[in-house]
């Protein structure tokens, strides 16, 4: 008996001149815990965790994912979703084909019809010389560029101004080069004993947001030079380490935005940030509005 899921993910070798992706779904989405039924879908998705955690199973194996983390869903392959945080976890997510050839006029053209399979319908991912493909190793961190890029992409497919097809277009092209390209900046064979010790000093920043976490402290600590201590850190964080801890103070500031009381100054003094103004400029910069916009745009929501 034929068995369409052993040819997916469907992959085809092409030229970056060659990709042309459309975008078919981009929005941002709160969910409440629990487990989503399993699924399959004709295009191909970027599931991007901005606060809470959930995991996917894929291909039979469970991925975990904490707030800044990404997953790549691709055409044809079962998937179950979960949300592990409470009250809700947020999402980004992309849906998209990488060569335009799809014909999805709705949200419901994109998950699969089990009882009605179209097996000519299902995406083809694209796959570049130099790179795996990005279903390969589903699970990235993305750079904060590139989770601007995303935000922007969201934007500009809901509210559709003139050209938005054309930018949705570049701004998938830039977002799919930014997540190839963190497939070579680390190889954890490659640094078996300082990869361990940046994972752990990693996870002390998350705790600690708001300590002097500079490139001294940073290099001190591992026992380097500040040089080496920065490449190292990029190659295993797939960010330099000041842009790390930035990441890192701008998601407690969305959470203690969210979920507390305190005023715009004591959220900057609790991730680090003792000049309220150098917060909020920083804080606009990245997330598009003011902190204060924030706090009352997420309690709407």
């Amino acid at each position: 008996m034929y068995n369409p899921d052993l040819i997916f993910p469907r992959r085809q070798y092409a030229s970056f001149s060659e990709w042309s992706p459309s975008i078919h779904y981009a929005q941002f989405q709160k969910l409440p815990p629990g487990q989503l039924p399993e699924r399959r879908i004709y295009d191909f998705e970027l599931l991007y965790v901005q606060q809470g955690e959930a995991s996917t199973i894929l291909n039979g194996q469970r991925y975990t994912l904490s707030a800044g983390q990404l997953i790549f869903i691709p055409a044809g392959v079962y998937h179950q979703n979960e949300v592990i945080s409470s009250p809700n976890a947020q999402f980004l997510g992309i849906h998209f084909d990488f060569f335009g050839d799809l014909d999805i006029q709705t949200e419901t053209d994109i998950v699969v019809n089990e009882s009605a399979v179209q097996l000519d319908k299902f995406g083809i991912e694209a796959i570049a010389e130099s790179f795996a493909p990005l279903s390969t190793n589903p699970l990235y961190t993305p750079s904060l560029s590139c989770v601007q890029l995303m935000k922007q992409l969201v934007h500009e497919f809901t509210m559709r101004p003139l050209g938005y097809t054309l930018i949705c277009k570049a701004l998938l092209l830039n977002i799919l080069g930014l997540l190839l390209r963190t497939q070579t900046e680390y190889n954890p064979s490659h640094f078996p004993l300082h990869g361990d010790r940046i994972l752990e000093l990693m996870a002390l920043i998350e705790e600690s947001p708001s300590e002097p976490w500079t490139n001294q402290m940073l290099a001190k600590l591992l026992n380097m030079n500040d040089d080496h201590m920065s490449k190292i850190f990029k190659k295993i964080a797939g960010m330099p380490p000041g842009e790390y801890v930035q990441m890192i103070r701008l998601r407690k500031a969305r959470l203690l935005l969210r979920e507390t009381n305190l005023s715009i100054e004591e959220v900057g003094r609790e991730i680090g940030y003792a000049d309220i103004h150098y917060f909020s400029r920083l804080f606009r910069k990245y997330e598009g509005i003011s902190p204060s916009k924030y706090r009352n745009l997420s309690r709407i929501l």
